[in-house]
C-alpha cells in the first residue's frame, strides 16, 4: 500500500455546527490531513462571515452551509439553533451519501447532538467517530452557573455519544479521562489529537508599527467573545494598568467575535478606557498576523472554570507559534501547553494580571526568552505535523 495514500477509497463526512469551514482551523486541519492520505473528504457546517456560499469545492474537499437563524443565546435559542442545525446536517448528510459517499461520520461538537444524525447510517454500517472538541456538561455551568435539568440533559447527551462512537479524539489528556471515566470508552479506541498549530499559516512577519496608535506597547488577544472567554476581566485589567498605575503607553488589540462582543465593548466604554482597545472583529488570517506580529505580549483572559481548566486554547498554541510571551489565569491546560511561554496570574484575578503584564513589559529580556520557548516548544513538539500522525492513528482504528 502507498502509505501517502493509505485511506484512498475511503469516504469521510465530517459534521461541524459551530464554525464554518475553512475558518475552523482544526476542522480545516484534519480535513486536509486526511484528504492527503487519499481520503475523500466533505464537509457539513453553518455559513460565516466570509463562508457565505452553500456549495464550495476548496482544494478537493466538498463543503456544504446552511444558514442558522441566530447565534444562539438561552434554552429558546439554542431549540431553535439545534433544531434548524439537525435538520440541515440530516438533509445534507443524505445528499452526501448519495453523492461522494459515507465510510465514516465524523462528528465534532458541540452540541453532543450530532450521533442522532450518525446513528442512521450506523445502522447501514457506516462508521462514527466523535471528535471532542468542548466539553458540554461544563459548558452549559461556564455560560448558565448552575446544575440543573438540562445540566443532566447534557451529561445524556455525552454519554449517548461516547455510546455511539466506534472511535473517539479527545483534544488533551484532561478530555482522555473524560473519555474514559465519565464516557465509558476503552482505552484503546481513545486517541489524543491536540489542535497543533500549522507554522506553514502562522507566518512571523513585520510589526506594524500604526496598530499601536501611538503607545510604546501593544497587547494582543485573538479567539471567541462569550462570557467563559473572560473579556470584561481585560478591560478591568486596563483599567487597573491606566488608572491605579499611571501605565497610559499600552494599548489592547482583541481580535474576534461571538455572542459577547458588543457588551464586552460597552464594558470598555462603561470603565472609561475604550480608547485603549480596539475590538477588530473576526478578520482575514493576513490581518490577524499584522496585529499578533505587532503584539509584545498575548493574553489569555479566559475565566477559571471547569470547561477552561480542562480544555486546551488554540489561541495559546497560536501564540506560542508566532513567538509572543504570554499572560494567562492558571488553567491546567494551559500551563501544559504553555508551561515557560507564559505567566501565570491568580485565576479571574485581572489585577494580579495587570500586574503580570506590567512586569513582563518592563523586562524585555524575559519577553525574548518566553518568545523563543514557546516557538521551539511548537517547533518541536505541537506542531500539526506531529499531531496528524495522532489522527491517522485513530483513523487506521476506524478503518480496521
Amino acid at each position: 500500500m502507498d502509505a501517502l495514500k493509505e485511506f484512498k477509497g475511503k469516504r469521510i463526512l465530517i459534521i461541524v455546527e459551530n464554525l464554518p469551514s475553512p475558518f475552523d482551523r482544526r476542522v480545516w486541519q484534519e480535513s486536509t490531513a486526511l484528504r492527503d492520505k487519499g481520503a475523500t473528504v466533505s464537509i457539513i457546517c453553518p455559513t460565516g462571515k466570509g463562508c457565505e456560499k452553500k456549495f464550495e469545492l476548496i482544494d478537493d474537499i466538498a463543503i456544504y452551509r446552511y444558514n442558522l437563524p441566530f447565534e444562539a443565546d438561552g434554552a429558546l435559542g439554542y431549540l431553535l439553533e439545534y433544531s434548524a442545525a439537525f435538520f440541515w446536517q440530516m438533509y445534507f448528510s443524505l445528499k452526501v451519501m448519495f453523492t461522494r459517499g459515507i465510510d465514516v461520520i465524523h462528528a465534532c461538537n458541540p452540541p453532543d447532538l450530532i450521533y442522532l444524525v450518525a446513528i442512521p447510517f450506523k445502522l447501514l454500517g457506516k462508521k462514527f467517530l466523535f471528535d471532542h472538541h468542548d466539553i458540554n456538561p461544563e459548558l452549559y455551568i461556564a455560560k448558565f452557573g448552575r446544575k440543573d435539568f438540562f445540566y443532566k440533559l447534557m451529561l445524556f447527551f455525552e454519554r449517548s455519544t461516547f455510546k455511539a462512537a466506534d472511535v473517539c479524539i479527545a483534544t488533551n489528556n484532561s478530555y482522555l479521562k473524560i473519555a474514559l471515566e465519565r464516557g465509558g470508552k476503552n482505552p484503546d479506541d481513545v486517541f489524543v489529537v491536540r489542535s497543533g498549530p500549522s507554522l506553514d499559516r502562522l507566518k512571523i512577519i513585520d510589526p506594524v508599527n500604526s496598530l499601536k496608535k501611538g503607545k510604546k506597547f501593544l497587547i494582543g488577544y485573538i479567539g471567541v467573545i462569550g462570557k467563559q472567554e473572560g473579556l470584561n476581566y481585560l478591560v478591568d485589567a486596563c483599567k487597573f494598568m491606566v488608572k491605579q498605575k499611571n501605565r497610559k503607553d499600552v494599548h489592547f488589540i482583541c481580535v474576534g467575535g461571538g455572542t459577547e462582543w458588543q457588551n464586552v465593548v460597552d464594558y470598555s466604554i462603561k470603565q472609561k478606557v475604550d480608547e485603549f482597545f480596539t475590538f477588530t472583529g473576526r478578520i482575514p488570517d493576513s490581518e490577524m498576523l499584522k496585529a499578533l506580529n505587532t503584539a509584545d505580549i498575548c493574553v489569555n483572559p479566559d475565566e477559571y472554570n471547569e470547561m477552561n481548566d480542562k480544555s486546551t486554547m488554540n489561541k495559546i498554541m497560536e501564540y506560542m507559534a508566532l513567538g509572543k510571551p504570554i499572560v494567562q489565569f492558571d488553567l491546567t491546560e494551559g500551563r501544559f501547553s504553555a508551561q515557560e511561554a507564559s505567566v501565570y496570574a491568580k485565576p479571574n484575578d485581572p489585577k494580579d494580571m495587570a500586574e503580570k503584564i506590567l512586569e513582563l513589559l518592563d523586562n524585555p529580556e524575559k519577553r525574548k526568552q518566553m518568545g523563543e520557548f514557546g516557538y521551539d516548544r511548537v517547533k518541536n513538539i505541537l506542531e500539526w505535523s506531529y499531531e496528524k500522525e495522532n489522527l491517522y492513528k485513530a483513523y487506521r482504528k476506524v478503518f480496521n
